[in-house]
């Protein structure tokens, strides 16, 4: 459960949540105590470890997280809790592990992305995406639509996915114009000989068996013949 913070309403935050397994709900707006924990939690830090910070007169990134890290394994953790009548801890260490896995730093880095469509040029084999042109792989050039799936913090790491199994199909690079222009072309082959055109083979015999089925009703023709100067008219 989170707030309705724009970093957790994210389209990457969203779709990645969703790979890895997680339902995510967020809370109402305007509506603090439903996230009653963090709420409370924020408190103590702001009443508790703050005020003992105040007198610090150079204070760092570094400094502040070895205060808090001290101060949260320290006293929050194994300060009695009224409702719990227990300390956090001792509730955390009594209670069933609903502990998962994480996945490594790349498998996340992964899952938090958008999936877009976008229209292969077949001219040159090229996507367009936030205004860079990306090369399509030579052999998915037959693809009208690709689906790619990138961060929008992070373009440099754009893959080619299937849209169906969502596997990625290979990642993609910016088009380096400086290196295609210098690039050989490839080598033109000698045309081959054209086969020799094959003998008319005449009027297909169902139509000509339709045009004997007809004159042989003897209905007129349904259009009005030119006259030709040849008939004398």
């Amino acid at each position: 459960m989170s707030d309705n913070g724009a970093a957790m309403l994210a389209e990457e935050t969203l779709a990645g949540l969703a790979r890895l397994g997680v339902l995510h709900q967020s809370t109402l707006p305007y509506s603090p105590y439903q996230n009653a924990k963090q709420e409370a939690f924020w408190g103590r830090v702001e009443g508790r470890l703050m005020a003992m910070l105040e007198g610090e007169p150079g204070l760092t990134l570094d400094t502040l997280n070895r205060a808090t890290q001290a101060w949260v394994e320290q006293e929050y953790h194994r300060s009695p809790h009224t409702e719990l009548a227990t300390t956090p801890l001792a509730r955390a260490l009594a209670g069933p592990s609903v502990a998962r896995p994480c996945p490594d730093a790349a498998a996340l880095r992964a899952a938090f992305r958008i999936e877009v469509a976008r229209r292969q040029r077949r001219a040159d084999g090229t996507v367009s995406l936030a205004g860079i042109r990306l090369e399509i792989p030579a052999r998915y050039h037959a693809l009208e639509t690709v689906h790619l799936r990138y961060a929008r913090r992070d373009l440099a790491h754009v893959d080619l996915v299937d849209p169906h199994s969502g596997l990625i199909l290979a990642p993609l690079r910016p088009l380096d114009k400086a290196a295609n222009a210098e690039e050989p072309r490839r080598a033109l082959t000698p045309d081959a000989p054209l086969p020799e055109p094959s003998a008319p083979s005449g009027m297909a015999p169902l139509l000509r068996q339709l045009i004997e089925t007809h004159a042989a009703t003897g209905l007129p023709p349904a259009f009005l013949p030119l006259d030709t100067p040849e008939n004398g008219q």
